[in-house]
């Protein structure tokens, strides 16, 4: 494969999408949006399109996107001395003004470096000059914590993307055209509220190498308020492909944020409050979802809460449309969304009961009981859906070897129920090791050990494999503590991660973090103390002091924390 195939491969993606918005690749600031997983993981996710259409439709910028190549290809770019292009115009990276990345996945922040590298832009931020690139980011783990990656980024966007986006990139370019230095933009990015600019905030650790803090240069706000909006126009698809994770899938976002409050969920804290797009505007989606003769794809937190979820299926079906769902509760399905989903072809329903224990969903604040569980399995029977796929976490706090137990006794009765209610086909136990996430009431918690995680796998399976209506799958654990250190680590992380890059990517983790004197079992087997300064407390997500802290306790006394309502004032955040 030579330059030529490499740049070929980009134009015939480019000429096979459909696309709402016109690219000037003669405008004066040109924007490169970086995701930082192949094209076909990355054209799967909606704030990559909302961000690419708000850049495009201001008359002085342009914005294209750069996505990793995959294996094969990047090893040609390697091979032909080709920097990473854009898809659009095959634009250099290191030729934009700004490169954008959007960060989803913890195991993604391995790619931002090799991506840099192979764009030509110097890794490290504090290498660049005044003739490279201003590299920003944001998405869900610029949010919650942005420290692992925060030595390549030049700011990050901490919160929602809209709006704000276009207000930084007015500052850069105001500062470029009156000629200011790299610094000088830097230091007024600063100043927007919803921007942290990492090499304002440098780290302190004390002798024994523990995280103390921040030395904040003056002037600079002493914490990061993060940005958000109110849902006020549609959020959807905006270049179609067939070629995505999703496949020929038109994506529209239903909703946003959660008030379930389930304790163990970043995207509940970190995005709350719920909001909801007007139905009308959805369906206007739709129909456009319609011309290009794509299949609906709904998103949202839980679909099935939906104020007018019923009214919006049906809209779907009476169009004679597909649709799938990116998440349902048990406890709010009905059965025409059920319906709808099998006449579009879904052959299994997916339910996150996320433990088999009553006791542990009251801990993590779930609000699902056996019964819900039971009823959707009803739903699904008279549908003619034959599957259920449950999603379980283990190594969640105070779980002892009843929860585990209780996981067994839940897939075993439930099986017995599809059976019952006549759903011939397989339950699918899809089980997760459970890690703390930041701005969540288990942030401070230690991780269940490995090897311990381990062994109720193999006893979950063991004591399922005779029954051959029930398949366990699990995730890698050895990924999962890579996920741990990533979620709540510091920015001692950036030169791990770089390493990392240079050498075999995240098979290189274990063995970069012991050159660099950090112990993975420390980060992730440590618990933290409510008082402690941590790597992400300089942000600030709109909740009140202790708010966190009140919701652990609340846990451990297995109370229930009843969902957002219109005028609460319970956490801060509606304040």
């Amino acid at each position: 494969m030579n330059r030529k195939d490499l740049i070929d491969r980009l134009q015939e993606l480019y000429k096979d999408e459909d696309s709402r918005v016109t690219v000037n690749p003669h405008a004066g600031q040109k924007v490169a949006i970086v995701y930082p997983n192949t094209y076909f993981v990355g054209m799967s996710n909606l704030g990559l399109h909302i961000i690419y259409e708000e850049i495009n439709l201001r008359n002085d910028s342009v914005c294209e996107r750069i996505f990793l190549p995959e294996k094969k290809e990047l090893e040609a770019y390697d091979k032909t001395k080709t920097p990473l292009m854009s898809v659009e115009t095959q634009r250099p990276m290191h030729q934009f003004d700004v490169v954008a990345f959007d960060v989803t996945f913890e195991m993604d922040y391995f790619h931002i470096p090799l991506m840099l590298r192979h764009g030509r832009v110097p890794i490290m931020a504090k290498d660049r000059t005044e003739f490279d690139p201003i590299v920003i980011a944001g998405g869900p783990c610029a949010t919650f914590n942005p420290e692992p990656f925060a030595d390549f980024i030049d700011a990050f966007i901490i919160g929602e993307g809209e709006g704000i986006v276009s207000r930084v990139l007015d500052v850069i370019r105001d500062g470029q055209m009156e000629g200011l230095d790299r610094h000088t933009i830097l230091r007024q990015l600063a100043d927007v509220t919803g921007v942290y600019v990492p090499s304002l905030y440098v780290p302190i650790y004390s002798e024994d190498g523990a995280f103390k803090g921040y030395d904040i240069a003056d002037g600079v706000p002493k914490t990061i308020k993060r940005h958000f909006e109110m849902l006020t126009s549609g959020g959807e698809t905006v270049v179609a492909t067939n070629y995505t994770e999703f496949g020929a899938m038109y994506i529209i976002e239903v909703a946003r944020g959660c008030g379930r409050h389930c304790r163990f969920c970043m995207a509940g804290y970190c995005f709350r409050v719920p909001r909801v797009r007007p139905l009308e505007i959805l369906k206007e989606g739709v129909d456009r979802a319609e011309k290009l003769g794509k299949k609906v794809g709904l998103m949202g937190a839980a679909i099935s809460d939906y104020p007018e979820v019923d009214e919006l299926v049906n809209y779907i079906r009476s169009k004679d449309m597909r649709y799938s769902c990116a998440s349902l509760r048990a406890d709010s399905l009905t059965q025409a969304v059920v319906d709808g989903l099998a006449d579009s072809g879904q052959k299994t329903i997916t339910i996150a009961p996320e433990t088999g224990s009553e006791r542990l969903r009251r801990v993590i604040n779930k609000g699902i009981s056996e019964e819900h569980l039971q009823n959707a399995a009803t739903l699904s029977a008279k549908s003619g859906i034959q599957h259920m796929r449950l999603y379980i976490m283990i190594g969640l706090p105070t779980e002892t070897d009843e929860d585990i137990e209780a996981i067994v006794g839940l897939a075993e009765r439930t099986q017995a129920h599809m059976a019952e209610v006549g759903c011939k086909g397989r339950l699918t136990l899809s089980i997760n090791p459970f890690i703390p996430k930041p701005f969540t009431p288990f942030q401070w918690m230690a991780m269940d050990h490995q090897k311990t995680v381990e062994k109720k796998l193999q006893y979950i399976k063991k004591a399922l494999q005779k029954n051959r209506r029930i398949e366990v799958l699990v995730e890698s654990p050895k990924e999962a503590y890579i996920q741990g250190v990533l979620a709540r680590g510091d920015r001692r992380l950036g030169a791990v991660l770089a390493a990392c890059a240079a050498d075999r990517g995240s098979k290189s983790f274990k063995s970069e973090m012991k050159a660099a004197g950090l112990d993975m079992d420390e980060m992730n087997y440590r618990e933290r103390s409510f008082d402690e300064f941590l790597p992400w407390s300089h942000l600030d997500m709109g909740m009140d002091d202790g708010y966190l802290e009140m919701e652990w306790k609340r846990s451990v006394d297995e109370a229930y924390t009843p969902p957002c309502v219109q005028g609460c004032k319970r956490c801060g955040v509606c304040k």
